[in-house]
C-alpha cells in the first residue's frame, strides 16, 4: 500500500512536471512529489532492489561512454584528477569543524557528514565508526537533493548549458542483440559486482562490463531512451522519499545544517570549476559536473541532458569516491585519535 501510494504521487509528479514543459520532469517530478509528501507526513515507502535496478542502467551508460578515445584523453584529464585529492581536504577542514562547531554535532557524525562520499557509503561507515546513522542520512540526503536541484539552475544560467540533448534512442532503433549485452551487462555486473564486495555495485559493475563491451566492439550506443528515463524516476523517488518521518526537530537542526552546508559546497565546486577552466584543463560545463558532489548516479543523468563528456564527468566523480572510501575511515581513525582527551 505504501509504495503503490509512493509510484502513484511520483506518477503525478511526473505528469504535471511534463504538462508544464518543465525540465527533467521524470527526475524532478518524482522527486517534488515524494519530498513534499515525505515531508506532510505521508506514508511513504522506497521501492528497495527496484530503485537499485533501476541505478544499474546509469552505470551501463556510463560503461558504454568508455571508448578507446577516452583512454587517449585520458592524459589531458591528469591535471584536474590530481585536484581532487585538495578538493577532499579542503571540503574536511571547513566541513568537519562546520559541523562540531557550528552545529554542535559529535566527531564521528561532524567527520562522516563532511565527507563527500557516496550517501550509503558514508552512511555505513559512519554508523559503524559510532556516528549517528539518522543525521548522516539526512545531511547526505540533504546534500544531494539541493545539488541535484541547483545545478541544472547553475549549468543553464551561468554555463549557458541546454538540458536537452536526447538522453539515447528509441529502444526500436537499437540492435537486438546489443540490447541483450546491456541487460546482461546490467544484470551481472550487479550481482557480481555485491557477490565480491565492490563498493557501488549496482553502478560500477554494470559499468566495467558494459566498458569491456564497448572496447571489445560489442557495443556502440547507450541504453535506450526508455530506460534512462525509468532510471531518473526511480532515483527522482529515492531522493524524496529518504525525507519520509522528518521530525520539525530534525528539519530546524539536522536539514538547516545539511543545507547550509551544502552552500559551502557549492561555492568550493564554482571555485575548482573557475581553477579547471582558466588553466584550460577542461570545458566549464564537464568542469561544474565534475566537482559538484552530488550522487554518482544523479551527476549521470545531468551529464547526459546537458550533452557533456560523460567519460570526464564519471572519471572525475570515480576518483573521487575512492578517495574517500578508501581514505575516510583511516583519517577518521587518526583525527579522532589526535583529538580524543587524553586522562
Amino acid at each position: 500500500m505504501q509504495r503503490s501510494l509512493t509510484f502513484g504521487l511520483a506518477a503525478l509528479g511526473t505528469l504535471l512536471f511534463w504538462a508544464a514543459n518543465l525540465p527533467l520532469p521524470f527526475l524532478f517530478g518524482p522527486m517534488s512529489a515524494c519530498l513534499i509528501a515525505a515531508l506532510a507526513k505521508a506514508p511513504l515507502r522506497g521501492f528497495g532492489q527496484v530503485s537499485v535496478a533501476a541505478r544499474t542502467i546509469l552505470g551501463v551508460a556510463v560503461g558504454a561512454s568508455i571508448t578507446p578515445a577516452l583512454f587517449a584523453d585520458l592524459p589531458k584529464m591528469a591535471a584536474s584528477i590530481m585536484l581532487i585529492p585538495f578538493f577532499i581536504i579542503l571540503i574536511a577542514l571547513i566541513g568537519v569543524p562546520f559541523f562540531r562547531r557550528v552545529w554542535g554535532f559529535d566527531d564521528k557524525t561532524a567527520f562522516y557528514a563532511a565527507m563527500p562520499g557516496g550517501l550509503q557509503d558514508m552512511i555505513i561507515f559512519g554508523t559503524e565508526a559510532g556516528a549517528d546513522p539518522r543525521t548522516l542520512s539526512l545531511i547526505h540526503g540533504t546534500r544531494v537533493l539541493i545539488i541535484v536541484t541547483l545545478a541544472p539552475l547553475f549549468l543553464t544560467v551561468f554555463y549557458g548549458a541546454e538540458l536537452t540533448n536526447p538522453v539515447g534512442e528509441p529502444a526500436r532503433d537499437l540492435p537486438v542483440h546489443e540490447l541483450l549485452l546491456m541487460v546482461a551487462a546490467a544484470l551481472v555486473g550487479w550481482k557480481g559486482g555485491e557477490k565480491v564486495g565492490l563498493f557501488g555495485a549496482s553502478i560500477l559493475g554494470p559499468m566495467i562490463l558494459t566498458a569491456m563491451l564497448s572496447l571489445g566492439d560489442f557495443i556502440h550506443s547507450r541504453p535506450p531512451r526508455e530506460a534512462v528515463l525509468v532510471a531518473q524516476f526511480f532515483i527522482g523517488c529515492g531522493i524524496g522519499v529518504q525525507f519520509t518521518g522528518v521530525t520539525w526537530s530534525e528539519l530546524r537542526r539536522v536539514v538547516a545544517a545539511g543545507v547550509a552546508y551544502v552552500t559551502i559546497l557549492a561555492i568550493l565546486a564554482a571555485a575548482f570549476t573557475a581553477i579547471v577552466t582558466a588553466l584550460g584543463l577542461g570545458r566549464p560545463v564537464e568542469a561544474f559536473l565534475a566537482f559538484a558532489p552530488g550522487g554518482q548516479a544523479e551527476m549521470t543523468v545531468l551529464a547526459i541532458v546537458s550533452g557533456a563528456d560523460l567519460g570526464f564527468v564519471i572519471t572525475h566523480h570515480l576518483t573521487r569516491i575512492v578517495l574517500v572510501i578508501i581514505g575516510a575511515p583511516i583519517a577518521a581513525n587518526l583525527i579522532l585519535r589526535w583529538t580524543k582527551p587524553r586522562d
